[in-house]
């Protein structure tokens, strides 16, 4: 997928006049990119318009409007969208008790490599995580990590052409499976992925 520029951002001006639309827009468009996995835990799947809005608000907070500060916000947020081979995702634990978050991520060490996606008439698919850095102790893990599911062609192929999605957890203290994925996320994620890049993969 094309990674975001300074020309596809708004200026400070711009986005506070358009921020509560454009904000009511990612709103919506995330309902469809989110995955639940059990009560506590979910994967937020990210793409262009959602690292466009996280760059936007971290320019408006930090009054950022310098060439080189918004380079440096395009540079650490355009790895979290997808290539069009892979789906890239935030994990996130959530519990609004700090006790009861503190608990559960003692015992969800290794969670993140727990996760898998599926794409109907294929092996499960792991993520790669954290690439930018380690966030996970032997004691407890993250409440947040980042992933990369990386699929081959023909996984790209199948999704593309309605294939069923599955996604889950296969951790001791957190066992969740969820097959199908319901049509509309479904949708969401088969738009990540590219012919153009599967066809290079090929």
């Amino acid at each position: 997928m094309t990674h975001l520029t300074r020309e596809d951002l708004y200026s400070l001006e711009k986005y506070a006049e358009i921020r509560p639309a454009f904000r009511a827009r990612v709103i919506v468009h995330k309902k469809n990119r989110r995955v639940p996995l059990g009560e506590h835990a979910a994967l937020y799947f990210e793409d262009a318009l959602t690292m466009q809005y996280q760059i936007q608000e971290m320019l408006r907070i930090e009054r950022i409007f310098e060439a080189k500060g918004i380079q440096e916000e395009l540079d650490v947020y355009n790895p979290l969208i997808p290539d069009g081979h892979n789906w890239k995702a935030t994990f996130m634990v959530e519990y609004a008790d700090e006790t009861e978050r503190r608990d559960a991520l003692a015992k969800l060490v290794g969670v993140e490599n727990a996760i898998w996606m599926r794409v109907e008439g294929f092996d499960a698919v792991h993520p790669i995580t954290n690439e930018d850095l380690d966030r996970s102790s032997d004691d407890k893990t993250a409440s947040v990590h980042f992933m990369r599911f990386e699929l081959t062609p023909e996984m790209v192929a199948a999704a593309k052409n309605g294939a069923a999605i599955a996604a889950g957890i296969d951790h001791p203290n957190l066992n969740v499976h969820l097959s199908p994925l319901p049509d509309a996320l479904r949708a969401a994620l088969a738009a990540d992925l590219s012919w153009e890049a599967r066809s290079r993969a090929e």
